[in-house]
């Protein structure tokens, strides 16, 4: 298995077990696990493929479903083993933003040859299942935390583009680029790391504009 279809495997089954953790957040029934979990898993790389225009992963092989699908069971069978799930639910999410981000990246690029496509793709991957679980759950959404999310997307698919383009092998591209994402993301975690936010006044409601 080349280090491509490894992400791509890992993207899907950690997103699909960060949904599956939300579901468990939220106590539902074996089938609402298995909703978050493909959502979270596929959503990104459906929106990708749409925009693309090329055919959605899942639909030509279905068993992309089959990983969300043994991911939530597992998942609604071991959730309460751990002590805090959410924490847990952030650093699968890590992997996987590290995993897709990388991943997309490499599908655009393959499809368009434009590296700012490849970027953009790579940050959608990434990035679009975690909103729509979050969404769903009716969790804060993880683009609304000060800690660094989609920057670290953003340069992993960004360094995997340009190490591609330099004509480095898949392997020497892919793998240190994913290792990057995640190192950015696992730090903003654990040490907080942010940008500065904007401190001018927040923006009116329309009826208290005169």
């Amino acid at each position: 298995m080349n280090p491509i279809l490894i992400l791509d495997y890992a993207g899907i089954a950690v997103f699909a077990a960060t949904g599956a953790l939300a579901a468990s957040r939220k106590q539902v029934d074996i089938i609402g696990f298995l909703f978050f979990a493909a959502i979270t898993g596929i959503g990104g790389g459906t929106v990708r493929d749409l925009i693309l225009d090329v055919p959605v992963f899942w639909v030509v092989n279905p068993d992309y479903l089959l990983i969300c699908v043994v991911t939530a069971v597992l998942v609604y069978f071991t959730a309460h083993l751990f002590e805090s799930r959410y924490k847990l639910l952030l650093w699968l999410d890590a992997i996987g933003l590290a995993a897709y981000c990388v991943f997309g990246a490499w599908k655009a690029y393959t499809v368009t040859g434009s590296p700012v496509i490849a970027v953009v793709m790579g940050v959608i991957t990434a990035s679009f299942g975690g909103i729509l679980r979050d969404q769903m759950a009716g969790e804060p959404s993880i683009l609304l935390q000060r800690e660094i999310y989609i920057t670290a997307a953003l340069v992993g698919a960004g360094a995997y583009t340009g190490l591609a383009a330099a004509g480095l092998p898949l392997m020497w591209a892919a793998v240190p680029a994913a290792l990057l994402a995640l190192a950015i993301r696992g730090g903003a975690m654990r040490f907080g790391w942010s940008f500065p936010p904007y401190k001018g006044k927040p923006g009116r409601k329309p009826e208290d504009i005169p």
